[in-house]
Parts: C-alpha cells; sequence; structure tokens
C-alpha cells in the first residue's frame, strides 16, 4: 500500500500553534519532495511548503514564511509542518503530498503530486 496520513490538525486560538504530521507507508519517503497544500472553505487548493528529498531546500508561500516551518525525518518516514503564530485564515484542510521530482527547481507542483493523503482539519478561531 502507498499511503501518506497527516495528522495534528484541530482547533486552536489565533496566535497557538500546531504541528502537523505526514507519514509515509508502502514507500520510502526518502526518494521524493514533500509539499503541503491547503483548501480553505470556498478556496482552491493552494501551496503552503515544500520541502526536497534531503531536506536542504525549502521554499513557503509568503503567507506563511516567517510563521511556518517544514522539516523532515527520514528515518521515521514522517514529514512535518510545524505553524506557530496561526492566523485565521489559516483554517483551512492541510493536505501532504509526495513528489518523485528531478530537480528541487520543479518540485511540488501541485499538478504533479504523485501521492496525496486525505487530509487534516485545521481551525483558527476565537
Amino acid at each position: 500500500q502507498l499511503q501518506l496520513v497527516e495528522s495534528g490538525g484541530g482547533l486552536v486560538q489565533p496566535g497557538g500553534s500546531l504541528r502537523l504530521s505526514c507519514a509515509a507507508s508502502g514507500f520510502t519517503l526518502d526518494y521524493y519532495a514533500i509539499g503541503w497544500f491547503r483548501q480553505a472553505p470556498g478556496k482552491e487548493r493552494e501551496g503552503v511548503s515544500c520541502i526536497s528529498r534531503s531536506g536542504g531546500t525549502t521554499n513557503y508561500a509568503d503567507s506563511v514564511k516567517g510563521r511556518f516551518t517544514i522539516s523532515r525525518d527520514n528515518a521515521e518516514n514522517t514529514v512535518y509542518l510545524q505553524m506557530n503564530s496561526l492566523k485565521p485564515e489559516d483554517t483551512a484542510i492541510y493536505y501532504c503530498a509526495a513528489d518523485k521530482i528531478t530537480t528541487v527547481q520543479a518540485m511540488c507542483v501541485m499538478p504533479y503530486m504523485d501521492y496525496w493523503g486525505k487530509g487534516t482539519l485545521v481551525t483558527v478561531s476565537s
């Protein structure tokens, strides 16, 4: 089985923090760049962050830069998204996805992601 499973979502107040996890099974995560995407109610899905297979390259959407940190632990076959200083506009279903890419410049292009998790809901509200 090839699966990605997100966890760690929930309800948090503005300014709070959550850590999302993306655990892979059935394949070795080392071969893949991993991206986090989100879809807010009534909105299109958008990219949030991406990390290269080695962890040496990361990128972030402007809206989360400085607040979110992506990391990976290939020994545990898991990628994380630490989310700090959360805002109501961060409310969304968060998805992780795996991308078997050839270059870091082309990683985490949404239509070309190979595997997707089912998502975890993050709600930021007071």
